[in-house]
């Protein structure tokens, strides 16, 4: 197997780019490989590195459908729903808690407070 061809941060040459810039054009790798290396180099640690694609072999993006778009919305909505009390919380419940504040955080009954 060949190894990629890497090139220096902002010295790539034209018809290669990395997925944000094909995604900003409409396109997508379409399935082929990497075919470069685009390196940054950094003081302290190992150099940034960025994939790119040849531009001339990416494919456009597909279309969003409505049953895809229904599919998103749901799937979004499911993660503002607690598993715990089953309400919705109006925010993306973090997976680090598992649950909404309320069902983590519980406040102190107010006897506790008076006492």
């Amino acid at each position: 197997m060949a190894a990629l061809p890497v090139y220096r941060w902002r010295l790539a040459p034209d018809g290669y780019a990395t997925r944000r810039q094909l995604r900003a054009r409409g396109l997508r790798p379409g399935g082929h490989p990497v075919a470069a290396q685009l390196e940054r180099p950094r003081r302290r640690r190992g150099p940034l590195v960025a994939y790119l694609y040849r531009v001339d072999l990416a494919k456009p993006v597909r279309p969003m459908i409505p049953a895809r778009r229904a599919a998103l919305v749901k799937a979004n909505r499911a993660r503002c729903i607690c598993p715990v009390c089953r309400r919705d919380a109006g925010y993306v419940i973090p997976a680090s808690l598992g649950m909404c504040t309320h069902c983590a955080f519980p406040e102190p009954s107010q006897a506790l407070r008076s006492a």
